[in-house]
């Protein structure tokens, strides 16, 4: 009887990322690999990367050079690094020489070949396959597991907006619509094994379809879904503003299962710095897009991602920032200070912003958020609201935790076999980020 195999995969960046290293772990599945997180006892440890930001290339670089000493215990152990960090053009020999103890790289338009790498790997040789463009779009692995609540769902591929200061673009291509038919059938899939709630995915999800004939866009791909018997729930991220239509907050606002909570990225409030960013809007047109939401979605969360420190921002283009903050009232934002991304236009900009002053806008913009989050949260007690039972609690295993339409984390008392369903509970208590609440009635 030949020994069990073991796989353990590593995961860095966004969701998208994340669906990726799901695919990767499906694909060893069909190889005859365990799932573990025991990296001690792994046959194979794959890295799936993100280069978004320095802060997150550095920590993989850190953790491919933990992994030699389990490669020097274990000659047999085969590692693997995948994704964006591997991508970036001149990124491959850099990173061979740095970590010549990896067996397999790969970058994001070829996750589809893993197993053939996997196969040529067997003979102790180092194998490399960079495309440095994507094929045909290639469907990606199915995944429907069994007893999984939600799953992310590709329905694109790349980005075609090149903000200046984000190397997305050069890593994961350009912009490429999954058939319709395809997503809805993966869906249906991923709904006959236990699947409740999936989250649609793509680096501009707003801009789906613009490559069908004929027309075919995101609302109209949300409606069907919408159909699809048995999901509870649908999500979908992110939204760039400028593609953000009518039609599509009308179809939100119409669907039964489409969650009221649009991630709408901000990155600054200043219309100097947006048109330096390339990101083709002004704040003025980013307030109109907010005031639809809000007259078509008016129990809606809004979600937002901004960048302090970016080259060039004065105090006042700041400023501009903090003021979207309390006119908008997001639920969270994703904050983040700039950081340079060779190959980008914005790395090569003047004005470049010392980190002592990037820091101190960071934990200010933080501080205001915060608050703004908290009294949100604040006015939500004493009221009812509808959950998806996700499981235990990750801090305390004798609670059950689950998160609202608006997309906010409540815990709460209750039996296990209502996970998966949904409940409605009431708010008892609220924090800057969780809510406390009590079971009122199963749906």
């Amino acid at each position: 009887m030949s020994k069990e195999k073991n796989v353990v995969t590593l995961t860095y960046g966004c969701q998208m990322s994340e669906r990726d290293a799901e695919t990767l772990t499906e694909i060893t599945r069909q190889e005859g690999y365990n799932r573990t997180n025991d990296l001690e006892n792994a046959d194979l440890i794959i890295v799936n990367t993100c280069c978004v930001r320095e802060s997150a290339e550095n920590k993989i670089l850190g953790k491919i050079g933990d992994l030699k000493k389990l490669k020097d215990n274990n000659p047999n152990l085969k590692i693997a690094i995948s994704g964006c960090m591997v991508q970036q053009p001149g990124a491959l020999e850099r990173l061979q020489k740095r970590a010549p103890h990896v067996d397999i790289w790969m970058g994001t338009h070829n996750l589809h070949e893993f197993s053939e790498l996997l196969h040529r790997s067997d003979t102790g040789a180092k194998v490399a396959e960079i495309w440095q463009e994507p094929h045909e779009t290639k469907e990606s692995t199915p995944l429907a597991e069994k007893g999984k609540l939600q799953a992310n769902v590709n329905i694109m591929y790349g980005c075609d907006n090149f903000c200046s200061y984000c190397i997305v673009p050069h890593v994961r291509g350009r912009e490429r619509s999954r058939k319709p038919d395809d997503i809805v059938q993966e869906i249906k899939n991923l709904v006959a094994n236990g699947c409740k709630e999936v989250t649609l995915l793509g680096q501009n999800v707003n801009s789906y379809g613009k490559d069908f004939v004929p027309p075919y866009d995101f609302a109209d791909l949300l409606q069907e879904v919408d159909q699809i018997p048995d999901l509870l729930r649908i999500r979908f991220i992110t939204s760039h503003p400028k593609d953000l239509s009518d039609k599509l907050i009308q179809a939100i606002a119409k669907g039964s299962k489409l969650c009221e909570h649009v991630h709408l990225p901000l990155q600054s409030g200043s219309n100097s710095i947006l048109a330096c960013m390339n990101r083709q809007y002004t704040r003025e047109y980013y307030m109109s897009i907010v005031e639809k939401i809000r007259e078509l979605l008016p129990q809606a969360t809004l979600t937002t991602d901004i960048i302090v420190g970016f080259p060039g921002e004065t105090e006042e283009d700041f400023e501009q920032t903090l003021a979207m903050i309390n006119s908008v009232h997001y639920s969270q934002a994703f904050t983040f200070m700039y950081s340079k991304r060779s190959g980008t236009p914005a790395a090569s900009m003047e004005d470049q912003i010392p980190l002592q002053v990037k820091k101190q806008r960071l934990q200010k913009l933080m501080s205001l958020q915060n608050e703004e989050s908290y009294q949100l949260r604040q006015r939500m007690i004493g009221k009812c609201y509808e959950v998806l039972v996700e499981g235990p609690s990750k801090n305390n295993p004798n609670r059950l935790t689950g998160r609202t339409r608006g997309n906010i984390l409540v815990v709460f008392d209750g039996p296990q076999e209502i996970i998966g369903s949904l409940v409605s509970l009431r708010i008892l208590e609220a924090g800057s980020w969780t809510l406390v609440g009590e079971l009122v009635e199963s749906k």
